[in-house]
């Protein structure tokens, strides 16, 4: 009876002790070494793996170590713990030191987080690390990097543990792991490989090699043409996306011009005015969201304000036309002056009511992030909605104006306005909705510029010009023509502009447009609509 009373007393003593408690050694030294001995610390605490050690390194980085003679002590605030052993220690020592971290110990403690952050149980957790440890890791990390991929089982995560891996063998293996690691390197389509494999090809003051290895040297080429292969893809594939997206943004401001210019002929100056006010009435509905609706709600304001923007925009084409361009159809020159003189009263009435400065209107939850396509080729989530939101906003309009009693109205009036008068069709009427349609979707391309960047007064003024000229390339009065223009335009400017620069881009699509125009001043396509009764 007593030897089982002696075993239950064992049992829950073990049971009672605390887990097995960091290496106490390499703690002290850590804390109270210099130079190299503080980094060889950080590489024995990696190499155990121990998870625990995660909150000591924090600690270190952020100054909340303390030295109470030989003991090491995390202290926040009023409370303090053992680093060693994890214990709570109360009362905290009266004489106490801080340990302080150099900038080369703070980076070197990052890349040792990360370390062991990479089997923890998150995926997102070992993901991020994983990112944070591929441009930082060093040979003391190898093992826990093996450890790790001998238990992951996720593709993307153990692709970039295998690049970590080949860089640090590459430096430090002998030659056929090197041999393996140029070779695995070379399946890569990170920049970080790129750069690993030209330290193999470096030449000395004298004109040699580095490397003395050459079979490795010829490897390390062959990799090397490889990984750029698939960076200059990449790079390509993101710049058509840029293209498509600037083609998206300028379909959005060019398409209710294509209307008001293309399909009634009228030179709206103070169509860049209409979008900015779709773009300052997504603020205001912001704004509403933020004082009267739950929190919870607030990525909804973006889904009332797509039809708040369209309806206030139209509202303010329609009276614009009813009061001003009405009686100006047919005087293009009175048009542009009229308008744009509307253009300056609307940007001082914005500036009155919101002030000059710009304002901020902040992405939904849904529109932030975006989605990797290959290694530094990110699409984000804001520019993908938006084109969708351009095709979705071109549908509705081909319906509306194709297979509706106001569309046909508007193509009949747009086509002879005499003989639709005469069969009833009342073009006054006519008119005001179609400005009014025309309005409307500036107001919608002021919604989706709102989520690309700050909104001011003059953010229509920064359109206007590349609007026009959408129109003028596709052919007045063909909407199929303002979308290829649309396109076309956005991915020329966008390749132009990865070679010499956004302003050359600019100007070399000006002259472009306008050799076009003299060559072919109907555009791509045909020209249709009232320019030509006139």
């Amino acid at each position: 009876m007593r030897t089982l009373l002696t075993i239950l007393a064992l049992a829950t003593a073990l049971c009672a002790t605390p887990a097995a408690a960091l290496d106490a050694a390499a703690v002290e030294k850590l804390a109270l070494g210099e130079g190299e001995e503080r980094l060889e610390a950080i590489s024995a605490l990696v190499a155990e793996g121990d998870p625990r050690a995660i909150e000591f390194f924090r600690a270190l980085a952020e100054g909340e170590v303390q030295v109470a003679g030989k003991r090491i002590l995390i202290v926040r605030g009023e409370a303090g713990i053992d680093a060693v052993s994890g214990e709570k220690v109360a009362p905290l020592p009266a004489e106490r030191e801080d340990v302080v971290a150099n900038n080369r110990l703070r980076a070197a403690l990052s890349a040792a987080i990360a370390s062991l952050r990479l089997v923890a149980p998150d995926r997102a957790s070992r993901r991020a690390a994983a990112r944070e440890l591929s441009g930082s890791a060093d040979e003391s990390v190898l093992p826990l990097v093996r450890k790790a991929l001998d238990k992951e089982s996720d593709a993307e995560i153990r692709a970039i543990l295998e690049r970590i891996a080949a860089s640090i063998e590459v430096r430090s293996g002998d030659r056929e792991a090197r041999l393996a690691a140029v070779r695995t390197l070379g399946l890569s389509d990170n920049p970080a490989s790129r750069t690993v494999l030209l330290t193999l090809l470096e030449r000395n003051r004298d004109g040699s090699f580095v490397e003395t290895d050459e079979a490795l040297r010829a490897e390390a080429e062959r990799s090397l043409r490889a990984v750029e292969e698939r960076l200059a893809w990449g790079q390509r594939a993101g710049l058509v996306f840029a293209g498509i997206s600037l083609g998206s943004v300028l379909l959005l401001a060019a398409l209710g011009l294509a209307i008001t210019y293309g399909l009634m002929g009228v030179i709206n100056m103070a169509h860049g005015e209409l979008m900015m006010i779709g773009a300052y009435t997504t603020y205001t509905v912001q704004n509403l969201f933020r004082l009267h609706a739950p929190e919870a709600a607030f990525d909804g304001y973006l889904l009332c304000a797509v039809p708040a923007s369209f309806a206030v925009a139209a509202t303010v084409g329609m009276v614009l036309e009813r009061t001003v361009i009405r009686w100006l159809y047919g005087r293009p020159l009175e048009t542009l002056l009229a308008t744009w003189g509307i253009s300056l009263i609307l940007i001082q009435a914005v500036r009155t009511v919101f002030g000059a400065q710009n304002v901020q209107v902040e992405n939904p939850a849904f529109m932030s992030g975006g989605v990797e396509l290959l290694s530094g080729v990110v699409l984000p989530w804001s520019r993908i909605l938006i084109i969708v939101f351009a095709a979705v906003v071109l549908a509705g309009m081909w319906l509306l104006l194709m297979k509706t009693r106001l569309g046909l109205f508007v193509r009949g009036v747009t086509q002879n306005r005499a003989m639709a008068a005469c069969v009833g069709v009342r073009t006054g009427r006519v008119d005001m909705w179609a400005f009014g349609l025309g309005s409307g979707i500036a107001g919608l391309a002021g919604c989706a510029l709102s989520q690309l960047g700050n909104v001011g007064p003059d953010l229509g003024q920064s359109y206007i010009v590349d609007s026009f000229m959408v129109v003028v390339f596709g052919g007045v009065g063909q909407l199929a023509g303002t979308v290829y223009a649309a396109l076309v335009l956005g991915l020329v400017n966008k390749f132009i502009e990865s070679w010499s620069g956004a302003v050359i881009a600019k100007i070399a699509l000006l002259v472009f447009i306008i050799i076009f125009i003299q060559r072919r001043p109907q555009g791509m396509f045909a020209l249709k609509g009232r320019a030509v009764e006139a």
